[in-house]
């Protein structure tokens, strides 16, 4: 599985995670709780579903979210960079944060088609963005979206070592 493939890596490295969702809402996070022992790498999440809470919490730059919309590669970035401090500990942000953000559908959003998914990872000073366009209904794209952040986030792990 690779969420536990992910903890495994931070907590052999004494590192923290982070989770900031929308369109996965909550999922993402899910995947990490699953897996026994999680609460030793998961400081927490934020399900940012509304637009605006990925400023007012997040720290999304407002104008790029008047600009390009929630579902962008800049966004992603942002989202994961700003959980990090949303869920510090004693003043201590977490190492590592994922995000992802998208249209799950069944209609699009600000031109992007259902599918359209963005996820981001900051890890360090390290902030990248992925992005897939997803088949099938809102369930399967949520789903999806949770195996490409995961798949991506292993991905900017395993580079690291």
């Amino acid at each position: 599985m690779t969420a536990a493939r992910v903890l495994e890596l931070l907590r052999s490295e004494g590192r923290t995670l982070a989770v900031a969702e929308s369109l996965t809402g909550g999922l993402l996070a899910d995947a990490f709780v699953q897996v026994p022992g999680a609460s030793a790498v998961l400081l927490g999440g934020v399900v940012a579903y509304a637009t605006p809470v990925k400023h007012t919490v997040l720290g999304v730059d407002g104008d790029l979210l008047d600009r390009e919309g929630p579902v962008d590669p800049e966004v992603a970035r942002q989202m994961a960079d700003g959980v990090r401090r949303a869920v510090a500990v004693d003043g201590r942000a977490a190492d590592v944060g994922v995000s992802t953000t998208g249209v799950a559908g069944p209609e699009g959003q600000g031109g992007r088609p259902p599918g359209t998914v963005w996820v981001g990872v900051a890890a360090g000073e390290r902030r990248i963005a992925r992005t897939a366009v997803l088949p099938g209904d809102r369930a399967a794209v949520r789903e999806g979206a949770v195996r490409l952040a995961l798949a991506t986030l292993l991905e900017a792990l395993e580079q690291q070592e």
